[in-house]
């Protein structure tokens, strides 16, 4: 929630706090710190702490990594009134390492940061070396501090942005291509020099200057830190320098050739035959001179292009190099008479191997040929044995065929002679049962004396 008497600026970038609606809660906030924080420990590391986590707030949303109290003071200013512990918050940042001034930061850094860190806002470090020897323990109004997890954050984003960028194949770069490249990542200058000074520190960034101008080069992936600026890279960079200004130049010439063909034109239609023919002149002119540029600028390409061939060659004779000497040591105890011997065994105990299985295969067709032999004769003992026993309880099988059917009178004769002979062994049958297989015999009889008188009327019908 914003309050309206927010500045502008602040009220489209920052949402603060619900809290800093409640007065009695920011009357407390707004107040100065105890001279003793053992008083109450409580109260004043819960402002310091409301304190420092909206400043990060702030400069996150600001894209900035430096702060000032001034502009603190501007900022968290609430219905006319600006908070009166915050250089006393931003002492204990500087205490416990979140923020570092701006000077000491640069200074840090082993890379004469004076020498290039133009847009540094070192804003009066005359007055700030005099309050340090004199032990004020006060925060000037205008001395800006970086504060540290947000350089690295941004440090790591820029080094992110170059990875990614077309220009990542350039070992060099100038520090305005640099500020062009990283414009929506860092909005400043100081920013970027911050940046800059923190991927310095990491060993990713080196910053020279070569005939007045600052050039920058990053470490390139995969590397755990970037290689000083040697004669090569600014050799390759001069080339480069010089192929942007020749197609810039060549453009301009094909620009100003077609403009003298567009005037030579008028001029005829109006009938200035000699100026129009001045203005021809004009044109072949520059177009000798643009030539004469194409050319140059062909000439710069194809040195550009033998430079990253050789290049990408040293990579691959260094890959080489790193592949014969791998070979070599694992080859080291390695020889051709070894080699030989080796086989030899390997065919030896192959050999062995395929005996002994014929052996062991040998063996298992035996034994299962006397297995065989013997499970015979036990099955054929079994057979006599099971002979030996005695008669079957079961009656015979009848070994005579059946008598055809001629006439119907001796049917029941035929059929009861057919019939197998009675078994003398005893089978516990009632009298009953007797009478009933009896009864069904009569039965069965009759059905067949009712057949024969009905089988000649069948067959006589097909005669008439």
């Amino acid at each position: 929630m914003v309050p309206s008497n927010l500045g502008e600026e602040m009220s489209t970038e920052v949402t603060l706090p619900l809290e800093w609606e409640d007065d009695e809660r920011m009357n407390f906030l707004f107040s100065d710190f105890k001279e003793n924080r053992d008083v109450n420990t409580t109260d004043w590391d819960s402002k310091i702490d409301f304190w420092t986590s909206l400043i990060l707030k702030i400069c996150r949303s600001r894209r900035t990594v430096c702060i000032n109290l001034q502009e603190l003071n501007k900022i968290f200013q609430r219905k006319g009134i600006v908070p009166l512990g915050l250089g006393t918050v931003i002492q204990c940042m500087a205490r416990c390492g979140k923020i570092q001034r701006e000077s000491e930061f640069a200074a840090n850094v082993d890379c004469g940061w004076v020498s290039w860190g133009v847009g540094l806002l070192l804003v009066k470090p005359l007055k700030w070396t005099f309050s340090t020897l004199l032990g004020s323990s006060g925060v000037s109004l205008e001395e800006s501090f970086v504060v540290i997890e947000l350089v690295k954050e941004k440090a790591a984003e820029l080094l992110g942005v170059y990875w990614s960028s077309p220009v990542a194949n350039c070992s060099l770069l100038s520090f305005q291509e640099l500020r062009t490249l990283s414009s929506h990542v860092c909005v400043d200058e100081s920013t970027l020099c911050m940046a800059l000074l923190q991927l310095q520190r990491e060993k990713q960034v080196t910053v020279s200057l070569h005939e007045g101008e600052k050039i920058v080069k990053f470490s390139q992936p995969g590397q755990d830190r970037v290689s000083s600026v040697s004669d090569v890279d600014l050799g390759i960079y001069q080339l480069q320098r010089s192929e942007r200004l020749l197609e810039v130049r060549v453009e301009a010439l094909g620009l100003e050739a077609e403009k003298c063909k567009e005037e030579a034109r008028v001029l005829l239609r109006e009938g200035k035959k000699s100026q129009a023919l001045r203005c021809l002149r004009s044109r072949k002119r520059v177009e000798r001179k643009a030539d004469r540029l194409y050319a140059q600028l062909e000439n710069v390409k194809g040195i550009l292009d033998r430079i990253a061939n050789s290049q990408t060659d040293k990579l691959v004779i260094q890959a080489y190099q790193a592949g014969v000497s791998a070979l070599r040591l694992s080859l080291k105890d390695g020889t051709v008479e070894g080699a030989e011997s080796l086989v030899d065994q390997i065919q030896e105990l192959c050999d062995t191997q395929d005996a002994v299985n014929q052996t062991l295969a040998g063996g298992a067709l035996n034994s299962t040929d006397a297995d065989t032999d013997e499970l015979e004769d036990e099955l054929r003992s079994l057979l006599e044995n099971s002979t030996l026993d005695g008669p079957s309880t079961l009656p015979e099988v009848p070994s005579h065929p059946l008598s055809p059917v001629r006439e119907s009178g001796s049917l029941c004769d035929d059929l009861l002679s057919a019939l197998p002979l009675v078994p003398q062994s005893h089978f516990n049958i009632t009298d009953e049962e007797l009478d009933k297989e009896l009864s069904r015999l009569t039965l069965a009889d009759t059905c067949l004396q009712l057949k024969d008188h009905t089988s000649p009327v069948k067959r006589a019908e097909p005669a008439q």
